[in-house]
């Protein structure tokens, strides 16, 4: 019998379906989501007995190897999840219940990373109650304390006292230049909500520090250190990951309202201040740069001091965040740590 031969394309093929089975083998092995997902599609094709519920996908991954703490980090504070220390801080998810499954994976991403050795709390709120499927899912990723809260009423919705075909002829304008989220009422609650009123709510009030969590975000990187006691010990006010540019179009009248706020109230700008980060002439105008607060790091304490209450007030009752759309990360990047900003303020390029 002549022995079998195979012409040179068939020989690829062979070889890289080798490589494929190879490498699901081995996922399948060593990464139990990827098993998990894969012995689940092959059950869809080809039929199992076995029928699982909604929430077999909420098991927190294998936790990945530790790594050596950055070599910035000062002594002491490279303390992994066996120390005592821990700072009074709690992490902040605004969402709905519609946003349960980018909930999940926020959470799970976060317990894996970082909080399955720490066990800091998690503080979810809402503008309804959530639902038991929510609280269910969200509560069995975690040992650490999760608590769910209702946003109250004058907090979330629009005052009376905005005038609304003023906002209404806004918004229209903002469509037509295709701002992103220029037709959303929801959308500008929310920015009033982060700017002036969740570090007030009655499930915040005995922390000190947050960190910002949004539904459907990865956290790529093991955390082998402690962000919140670092922020503690080094006096830091405020964190974030990255700076952008705003639409001047979204805030035409929001860097003028704040030099009205400077003139004043001048006794509440430092002198060793950031206008010339903020500004290219001197202050008579913004040149759009500011901290993107989707992730953030920030003391409490600060926002509810009287200086950034007093801002926050003014700016607030010139009705902008209705008649703009303005985001809380330029309220919270033009007050910061005041002229302190460079010294108690930190750009996180390892979380």
């Amino acid at each position: 019998m002549p022995p079998i031969t195979f012409n040179k394309p068939a020989r690829y093929l062979l070889l890289s379906l080798g490589l494929l089975l190879a490498l699901h083998f081995l996922l399948a092995a060593t990464h139990a989501p990827y098993g998990n997902a894969t012995s689940s599609a092959l059950s869809g094709v080809f039929g199992s007995s076995t029928k699982k519920t909604q929430y077999t996908d909420i098991a927190v991954p294998a936790h990945p190897d530790t790594h050596s703490p950055p070599s910035w980090l000062p002594g002491g504070l490279d303390a992994g999840g066996n120390s005592t220390k821990r700072a009074n801080a709690t992490f902040v998810m605004l969402a709905r219940n519609s946003d349960v499954n980018g909930a999940v994976q926020s959470i799970r991403s976060m317990e894996d990373r970082f909080n399955r050795d720490y066990g800091y709390p998690y503080v979810f709120l809402n503008e309804e109650p959530f639902s038991d499927e929510f609280k269910k899912r969200i509560s069995a990723l975690t040992h650490a304390p999760v608590h769910f809260g209702i946003i109250p009423h004058d907090w979330w919705f629009q005052p009376d006292w905005i005038d609304e075909e003023k906002a209404t002829e806004g918004r229209k304008k903002m469509e037509e230049q295709g701002i992103i989220y220029a037709g959303s009422v929801s959308y500008r609650n929310m920015c009033r909500f982060n700017s002036g009123f969740f570090f007030k709510h009655e499930l915040l009030e005995k922390y000190r520090w947050y960190w910002r969590i949004e539904p459907d975000v990865m956290f790529h990187c093991t955390l082998p250190f402690d962000p919140f006691w670092y922020m503690e010990a080094q006096g830091k006010v405020y964190a974030f990951t990255i700076a952008l540019y705003e639409w001047s179009a979204t805030i035409p009248t929001l860097w003028g309202t704040v030099k009205d706020f400077i003139a004043k109230y001048p006794e509440y700008v430092a002198p060793d201040n950031a206008m010339g980060f903020m500004s290219e002439n001197g202050g008579q105008d913004f040149n759009m740069c500011h901290f993107w607060s989707n992730f953030e790091i920030a003391d409490m304490d600060f926002w509810r001091g009287e200086v950034y209450t007093k801002f926050f007030e003014f700016l607030d009752q010139t009705g902008g965040f209705y008649y703009e759309v303005r985001f809380s990360s330029l309220l919270f990047f033009f007050s910061g740590p005041s002229g302190e900003r460079w010294k108690r303020t930190r750009r996180w390029e390892t979380v």
